[in-house]
């Protein structure tokens, strides 16, 4: 099974969760605020820290644009909870244990890695606009350029 991220212009997902905190997160919550939805692989591994860093890192920046940071993947509870309180994350976690939040965004699919296929999220992030709708897909983000794409288009967006 092939990851197939939803395009810019669709209407997010119905979805609910929790995030790290205990606090539910859906569809809903999302609508009447720009949002960065961004799916990682794992909690505390290279890439997925430095994505994370990075965000913390200019997430006053973000909050004045205004932009709501959401991170998502498959870890457990604990696991959001450690990441989260060992690298200070401002923003919330959203628990994603089951898959399906990944699945109904299209970023759950099969990957390689040395020489290995198994299933997994890949690194995709959203820019979900005040009605619920992508306004950017972001696929195959490469930790290191992520920030400086999200910031450039939210600057677009606010001048358009």
């Amino acid at each position: 099974m092939k990851a197939n991220p939803l395009p810019e212009g669709s209407p997010i997902p119905q979805f609910t969760t929790k995030d790290e905190s205990g606090f539910f997160h859906s569809h809903e919550t999302i609508i009447g605020k720009t949002t960065l939805l961004y799916f990682y692989p794992r909690d505390n591994t290279p890439g997925c820290t430095l994505q994370a860093c990075d965000l913390r890192d200019a997430y006053e920046v973000l909050k004045r644009l205004p932009a709501l940071v959401l991170g998502v993947s498959c870890c457990s509870l604990a696991s959001h909870q450690k990441f989260k309180n060992k690298f200070s994350i401002p923003f919330p976690l959203l628990l994603d244990e089951d898959h399906t939040i990944a699945k109904l965004f299209g970023v759950w699919g099969e990957k390689k890695f040395m020489g290995k296929t198994f299933m997994g999220i890949h690194r995709t992030s959203f820019l979900i606009n005040k009605s619920g709708k992508i306004e950017k897909t972001y696929i195959k983000v490469r930790a290191k350029m992520h920030l400086r794409m999200v910031l450039q288009d939210l600057e677009e967006f606010a001048d358009s």
